[in-house]
């Protein structure tokens, strides 16, 4: 919720309109008093979140990439493995966390990117978003048939109206099933926001069954027999420490969907308390059966003797337990039914808050009076997924999705900076204050010249001088104890955004050096020295001076405060930057659409 705020003094001609239009800003309405009329329902509570996130999250990847992974990079270190990136998702979790409980509004990462950073890089997250939604939930919506057609006995087992037919003279495959599953799912999400999370939740529940029984039974089953995947003279790291790391880095991909809890800020009851949590469970839930599943299948079996594509089936099936095939199977179609949801569910979200800031038509900005949800905004994107999973194979543009959901982290971590250091909104000031502001208006000339900015604090109400600074006098002497810089306000900024931007090219200049492994050494080692510094100059500036003062005010207040700032939202940074220039490479797309189903 908000208005739009040039962040560019007037001037300059008609010929920078446009480029100000890029850099403006979103003000945040504390609030939360703007009406774009009717609301969306606020039914959602922290089991509603944590069932949206895990559903999102755990696809049929899970049951495909224990296995490849395991085989060609971590062996039996593979939960160590899923450890590691469940980290690095929750850096990136904490950022969420605090930017959805004081920015409780539908869009998620777009959101966040037009309040702190401004409108062309906002378009840019929205796109990206939109279109990894799209052809994600496509390419969910696809695989789905294949598995769904072994639970009726094989590729045949489908009746002929649900089963794939090519169109004769054309390279076309279509999937009757996948588009007509796509419809069910829209179906669902028009009726109300709480009636499609119970279904999803219901589906989840089961798919969580499944992974609980083959923990359980496959458990059984080590102890059984020993664990022989354990007793390998390789060793726990037979691929060594870096390809742990390696793995890490491709399993970072299966812990993508949590920010799907995030898109539904604005229908939640108590977004300050609930958002935090159901984010923080949710990622902490997958975390701990991803290990645990991983734990237990590399056990059952040597990691060289794993089948790739179906290692927890085969596993089962080496212990003669071929009727567990099917109840896998089975969880492996509710896994993908639930990532269906979970894709299609943000999409609405981003496309209503992008049609409220006027980036798309006012259509889908409309909310249903009866369910309200932006049913027209959920029937286009129906539409268009329904569409592509029936017409086009898109498992070659599925591995590339994960570009927009990076994105959306990397800008995530920068507005949390932001927000930290040059917040965009200058919150109005009480009107119980405007008298003391009157009454000292005569000082504001030696103030200013006084150059000295400290930190307020809830037992003494800042001062509004004709610079907009803040003085507190009685806290400068703190911040000196503390060791922060004490410089003006305007200097202040100054020095915290360059540092920003200092860090988000060091970082982009370290992750692209350290990734062109066929670069010369002549070219590569000063990239990566050059980029190193840029980041480490950052850091120690933003650790150096204080924080802004607005962000105790800056939207909701009394929301989460993500921990350890500068350094865990500079970490998430990097490793989002390195990712997602890793990404270029074929064998990292082939593994996301592994993660994808």
């Amino acid at each position: 919720m908000g208005f739009l705020v040039d962040t560019q003094k007037e001037g300059g001609g008609h010929s920078w309109g446009y480029v100000r239009s890029l850099v403006r800003r979103k003000q945040v309405d504390s609030a939360n008093g703007q009406s774009h009329g009717h609301q969306l329902a606020r039914a959602l509570t922290v089991p509603h979140l944590v069932a949206i996130g895990v559903g999102a999250t755990i696809g049929a990847g899970v049951y495909i990439l224990v296995g490849t992974v395991a085989r060609e990079h971590s062996g039996p270190s593979l939960a160590l493995s899923f450890l590691i990136a469940g980290i690095a998702a929750g850096l990136s979790a904490f950022c969420y966390a605090e930017l959805s409980s004081r920015c409780p509004s539908a869009g998620s990462a777009y959101h966040y990117s037009y309040i702190c950073v401004g409108e062309g890089v906002a378009w840019i997250i929205g796109w990206a978003l939109i279109l990894e939604y799209t052809i994600g939930g496509s390419a969910v919506a696809r695989g789905i048939s294949p598995n769904l057609a072994l639970i009726f006995g094989g590729e045949d087992g489908l009746p002929a109206i649900l089963a794939r037919h090519q169109i004769p003279g054309l390279d076309v495959v279509v999937d009757p099933c996948a588009a007509i599953l796509v419809f069910v799912v829209t179906g669902l999400l028009c009726m109300g926001i709480k009636e499609s999370t119970f279904a999803q939740g219901i589906v989840t529940a089961v798919n969580v069954c499944v992974l609980l029984f083959v923990i359980v039974a496959g458990s059984y089953l080590g102890f059984k027999t020993g664990w022989p995947g354990y007793e390998l003279p390789t060793g726990f790291f037979p691929f060594g420490v870096d390809g742990m790391f390696a793995g890490s880095a491709t399993v970072f991909f299966a812990f993508i969907g949590f920010d799907s809890v995030a898109s539904t800020a604005e229908e939640v009851r108590n977004p300050q308390r609930d958002l935090p949590i159901g984010i923080g469970l949710a990622l902490l839930l997958c975390c701990s059966l991803y290990m645990m599943v991983s734990i237990v299948i590399v056990g059952l079996i040597p990691y060289y003797a794993m089948d790739p594509d179906t290692p927890i089936s085969s596993a089962f099936a080496s212990h003669d337990m071929q009727w567990a095939v099917y109840l896998i199977t089975l969880g492996a179609v509710m896994a993908l039914c639930s990532a269906l949801m979970g894709a299609l569910l943000p999409q609405p979200r981003i496309l209503m808050a992008m049609a409220r800031d006027g980036l798309l038509p006012s259509i889908f900005s409309d909310i249903n009076k009866r369910t309200q949800v932006p049913v027209k905004a959920t029937v286009a994107t129906g539409l268009c997924a329904a569409a592509l999973a029936f017409f086009m194979d898109v498992s070659q543009l599925a591995g590339m999705v994960s570009v927009g959901t990076l994105l959306a982290f990397t800008m995530v971590a920068i507005s949390v900076l932001i927000l930290r250091y040059v917040p965009p909104d200058e919150q109005p000031l009480p009107s119980s204050l405007q008298e003391r502001i009157d009454s000292v208006s005569f000082i504001c000339g030696e103030t200013t010249s006084s150059g000295h900015v400290g930190t307020s604090d809830s037992s003494h109400q800042p001062l509004i001088i004709n610079n907009d600074a803040l003085v507190d006098v009685p806290l400068i002497k703190n911040q000196e104890a503390l060791g922060c810089l004490v410089l003006s306000e305007e200097t202040r900024r100054i020095v915290a955004g360059w540092s920003i931007m200092f860090t988000c090219v060091g970082a982009f200049l370290l992750s692209y050096s350290a990734s062109s492994l066929s670069f010369p050494g002549l070219i590569r080692y000063p990239l990566c020295g050059v980029g190193g510094c840029l980041l480490l100059a950052g850091l120690i500036a933003l650790s150096s001076i204080d924080q802004d003062d607005a962000r105790h005010t800056f939207g909701h207040s009394g929301g989460y405060m993500c921990p350890f700032v500068p350094l865990l939202p500079i970490i998430c940074i990097l490793i989002n930057m390195y990712l997602l220039v890793n990404l270029g490479f074929k064998d990292r797309v082939r593994k996301a659409c592994i993660v994808l189903g």
